[in-house]
C-alpha cells in the first residue's frame, strides 16, 4: 500500500514539474504579447491528441461536465492568470496561487465529504511559507484587480480539479482530460480574436517549443495531475502542486548561473516538508476514500 502511495505521489509531480519548466520555455521560446492564443494553441492541439489516442466523444452529461471542467481547469484559469501575472509581482501571484492545498481541500470536503487531515493542513501552511521564502515575500506593486484575478483562478482551478476527481471515477482518464482541454481551448478561441486579432506567426523555434508544452506541460502533465486526483486525496494532490514553484525557482537559477540564497533554500526545505507531510497515512486514506465513492 505504501509503495503505491509513493508511485501515485511521483507521478503526480510529473505535472507541476513540467508546468514550472514552462516558465522558462515560454520566456524563452514562445511569441510575446499573445497570451490568449498561446492558451488556445497550447490546450486544443494537446486535447486533440489525447481525444485521437481515447477515440471517444463524451455522451449524455459529460458535454456540459466537459464544458464547466474546461472553463475552470484551462479556459478561464489561462485566462485570469494572464490578468494576474500583468498586474502583480510573480511573487505576489504565486504566493496567492500556493494556498492551492488549502481550498482544494476545502472543496473536497464539501463537495466529496473528505475532510483535511491535521497534517495536511500543517503541510499546506508549511508550503505557503515556504513559497513565500523562495519568492521573496511579494512585496510591493500589489494591485487589487491582479489580486481578485489570482484569487478567482486559485477559486476556479480548486473546484474543478476537485469536480473532476468526483465525476471522473471510473470513467476513461484520457478521454476525460482531452475533452477539458477541447473544450478550454475553444472557450479561448472567441476571446483571443477579439482580444490580439490575428494569431501569431510562428517560427522555427516557437513550433519547437509549444511542441514542447503541448506534449509535456500540458497534455502530459495534465494527465499526470488527474491521474494523481483519482488515486490521492485533493489536498494532497494540491500539496504536490508546490513543485511548480519549486522547478521555477530550481530552474531559473540554474540557468541563470545565480546561486540560492539562504531563505530560498529554507523555502524549499519548508515546501518539500508540506509535500512530505501531505502523504496520506496508509490505512486512513483508505477509508476516506470508501466514504467518498459511497
Amino acid at each position: 500500500m505504501e509503495d503505491k502511495v509513493w508511485r501515485w505521489l511521483l507521478v503526480t509531480a510529473i505535472a507541476p514539474i513540467a508546468w514550472g519548466t514552462n516558465y522558462f520555455v515560454t520566456h524563452e521560446y514562445l511569441p510575446t504579447g499573445y497570451p490568449l492564443y498561446g492558451g488556445v494553441i497550447r490546450a486544443l492541439p494537446a486535447g486533440l491528441l489525447l481525444l485521437a489516442l481515447a477515440r471517444s466523444l463524451p455522451r449524455g452529461d459529460w458535454w456540459w461536465k466537459s464544458l464547466v471542467l474546461g472553463v475552470c481547469n484551462v479556459g478561464a484559469f489561462f485566462a485570469l492568470i494572464y490578468v494576474a501575472s500583468q498586474l502583480l509581482p510573480v511573487s505576489v501571484a504565486s504566493t496567492i496561487m500556493s494556498a492551492t492545498p488549502l481550498t482544494m481541500g476545502l472543496f473536497a470536503w464539501v463537495l466529496l465529504g473528505a475532510r483535511p487531515s491535521g497534517r495536511v493542513l500543517i503541510g499546506a501552511v508549511a508550503g505557503i511559507a515556504g513559497v513565500c521564502l523562495m519568492l521573496g515575500g511579494g512585496t510591493g506593486g500589489i494591485r487589487a484587480a491582479g489580486v481578485l484575478a489570482s484569487v478567482a483562478a486559485l477559486t476556479l482551478s480548486s473546484c474543478g480539479y476537485v469536480l473532476a476527481k468526483k465525476w471522473g471515477r471510473g470513467g476513461d482518464l484520457l478521454a476525460t482530460t482531452a475533452w477539458q482541454l477541447v473544450a478550454g481551448g475553444l472557450v479561448l478561441v472567441p476571446f483571443a480574436v477579439l482580444v490580439e486579432g490575428a494569431p501569431p506567426v510562428l517560427d522555427l523555434r516557437a513550433v519547437g517549443g509549444f511542441a514542447y508544452v503541448v506534449l509535456v506541460a500540458t497534455a502530459g502533465a495534465y494527465v499526470a495531475w488527474f491521474t494523481g486526483l483519482r488515486h490521492l486525496d485533493a489536498a494532497t494532490v494540491g500539496l504536490v502542486g508546490l513543485l511548480n514553484p519549486v522547478t521555477g525557482v530550481l530552474l531559473g537559477t540554474t540557468l541563470a548561473g545565480d546561486h540560492l540564497t539562504l531563505g530560498q533554500v529554507a523555502g524549499l526545505a519548508l515546501v518539500l516538508t508540506g509535500v512530505a507531510l501531505g502523504r496520506p497515512a496508509r490505512r486512513r486514506s483508505a477509508r476516506k476514500e470508501a466514504v467518498a465513492v459511497s
